[in-house]
């Protein structure tokens, strides 16, 4: 049996929470440097186990742990009457990467957004200079798009 059998994925569940909001702390600092603040993330993350219309947790487990987590929130779509589900703070737990546990997530919601039937495709957006995440989302299909993203932020929400 290959590593990649043994993954169980499942939408993420309040008492995941703990584990999400460590992902998410650790992902800011591995990708960008950047220090968030454990309060707000704790509530960011309860935020959208407690109102799907947010979004949603994935988590993936292996061995009774939990790997890997992924967030996806929704985006509308009037050019193709349809939702694109936005991919985001893919985390996956360093002692279980390079075993499938990012493409098991994918896979699943893949099948989510099947059964959904509105959904029109995915999107992410990842620091360009992460190679490890650039590999992986290439290795599932997904292509790099013409567009840029731009930002305007209401506040410096982290620590440093």
């Amino acid at each position: 049996m290959n590593m990649a059998e043994k993954i169980t994925v499942r939408r993420g569940t309040v008492e995941d929470a703990a584990v999400l909001v460590k992902f998410n702390i650790t992902i800011a600092m591995e990708t960008e440097g950047k220090k968030l603040d454990p309060a707000t993330v704790s509530s960011g993350v309860e935020q959208v186990m407690h109102r799907p219309e947010l979004g949603m947790y994935v988590v993936a487990e292996m061995q009774s742990a939990v790997a890997g987590g992924l967030m996806i929130t929704r985006e509308w779509s009037d050019w193709r009457n349809g939702e694109f589900w936005w991919i985001q703070s893919v985390y996956v737990d360093p002692a279980y990467r390079n075993m499938g546990v990012f493409r098991a997530m994918y896979e699943y919601i893949c099948n989510e957004a099947e059964e959904a039937g509105d959904v029109v495709g995915f999107r992410l957006y990842v620091e360009r200079t992460n190679e490890t995440a650039l590999k992986a989302y290439r290795a599932v299909g997904m292509k790099e798009t013409s567009y840029k993203v731009f930002e305007f932020a209401f506040c410096n929400e982290y620590t440093s």
